[in-house]
C-alpha cells in the first residue's frame, strides 16, 4: 500500500511540473503572449520615429572628426544634395530623398548606425552615405520637404533603399547586382528602365583599362591567389546579361564583388560586353554605372519629366512598397 501511494504522488508531481514529454507531446518554443521575445533596447532614433517625431541625428563629420547633432531633414538634404544633380526635376530629387531616410532607418535598425564611430551616420559613403551640405540649394530643400518623414516599407519594414546612377536597359535583382548572399528581396525586381534616353553617353558606353598589377591586387584584396593573369572572361551573365561571375586564369570569382575590390568608379558597372588581356592591359567595355538593383537616378530624372510623383517612382522600381510618413 505505501509503495502505491509513492508511485502515485511521483506521477502527480511529474503532471504538475510538465515533466513527461509522453504524456504532453513535444515541447513547443513559448507563443510571444506566453513570454515576451527578448530584444535589444530600441534606438533613441527609432523610438522618435515610431512616435511620429522627427529624430535627431548624431552624426559624425568624416572631414573634421567631430560628431554633430542634427535634425534629421537637416542631414537628409546634405545627402540628397550630394546623391543626385541639385537641378533635377523636385519629384526625382524628392524619390531619392524617401530612399535616403529609408536607407539611414534600416541602417540604424540592423546595424547600430555606424558602430565604428558609435553614432547614427557618418558623412563618408564608404561608411554610410554620401553628405555635402555646401551642394543643398532650394529645390533640394523643396524636394526634403514635399516627402518630408516619408519612408518606403515592406510588410512593415524598412526596405534595403538601393539605387544606382544608370542601370543600362534594365535594373537587376540583388543576387545579379550585388552578389547578395542573403534571400532575395521580395521587393526586389527587374524593371525596363525608362533612363535609357536621358543618360549620358560616357555611361552608356565606356571602356576601362587596368593593369594585370591592379587585377592581382584587387584578388589579393578579394583573399583570392594571383596568378598570371593570362586570360579574364565573363564566366556567367545573369537574366539581365551583367557579369555575376569573372574567370582570372583558373580562379572565378563575383563579378559585383571583383568590381568593388577593383574600383567602382573605375570599373563602372558589371554589365559587361568584352574583356580583352593584351600586353600588361585588361580592358573592359561595358555599360551603366552602379551595380543596377533598385531605383535608378538617371530612370527617377526620365518619370519626373513623364510626371510621375516620388511615390510612384519608387513604387516603379520596388515591387509591393508602400511608402509611409512617419512624421510630419
Amino acid at each position: 500500500m505505501t509503495r502505491n501511494r509513492m508511485l502515485l504522488g511521483i506521477l502527480l508531481l511529474v503532471l504538475v511540473t510538465g515533466g513527461c514529454s509522453l504524456l504532453r507531446g513535444p515541447e513547443k518554443a513559448p507563443s510571444p503572449r506566453e513570454k515576451p521575445r527578448e530584444e535589444e533596447p530600441q534606438s533613441r532614433v527609432l523610438q522618435m520615429a515610431e512616435a511620429g517625431e522627427e529624430p535627431t541625428l548624431q552624426v559624425f563629420i568624416h572631414e573634421t572628426g567631430e560628431t554633430r547633432e542634427m535634425e534629421f531633414e537637416e542631414y537628409l538634404a546634405g545627402v540628397v544634395a550630394a546623391e543626385m544633380k541639385t537641378d533635377w526635376p523636385v519629384e526625382a530629387l524628392a524619390a531619392q530623398a524617401i530612399l535616403a531616410r529609408t536607407f539611414t532607418l534600416e541602417a540604424i535598425k540592423s546595424k547600430g548606425g555606424t558602430p565604428m564611430h558609435g553614432t547614427d551616420a557618418c558623412t563618408l559613403v564608404e561608411h554610410f552615405q554620401a553628405y555635402d551640405d555646401t551642394a543643398v540649394n532650394d529645390r533640394v530643400r523643396e524636394a526634403v520637404e514635399m516627402c518630408r518623414g516619408m519612408v518606403a516599407t515592406y510588410k512593415g519594414d524598412y526596405i534595403k533603399a538601393w539605387f544606382s546612377a544608370y542601370a543600362g536597359e534594365k535594373t537587376a535583382t540583388a543576387k545579379e547586382g550585388l552578389a547578395f548572399r542573403e534571400e532575395e528581396p521580395p521587393y526586389i525586381k527587374s524593371v525596363k528602365n525608362p533612363g535609357v534616353e536621358h543618360a549620358p553617353a560616357e555611361d552608356k558606353e565606356w571602356t576601362a583599362v587596368f593593369s594585370k598589377d591592379q587585377i592581382r591586387a584587387a584578388l589579393a584584396e578579394m583573399n583570392q591567389e594571383a596568378g598570371p593573369v593570362d586570360e579574364v572572361a565573363i564566366a556567367e551573365k545573369g537574366p539581365t546579361g551583367r557579369a555575376v561571375t569573372i574567370r582570372i586564369d583558373d580562379t572565378e570569382v563575383a563579378g559585383a564583388d571583383f568590381r568593388i575590390a577593383l574600383g567602382s568608379t573605375e570599373l563602372k558597372s558589371i554589365l559587361l560586353d568584352e574583356i580583352t588581356v593584351a600586353g600588361n592591359d585588361v580592358t573592359f567595355k561595358g555599360r551603366g554605372y552602379g551595380h543596377g538593383v533598385g531605383m535608378c537616378q538617371w530612370g527617377a530624372y526620365a518619370l519626373a519629366k513623364e510626371g510621375r510623383s516620388p511615390e510612384e517612382i519608387v513604387q516603379y522600381y520596388f515591387e509591393d512598397v508602400e511608402i509611409e510618413r512617419l512624421w510630419d
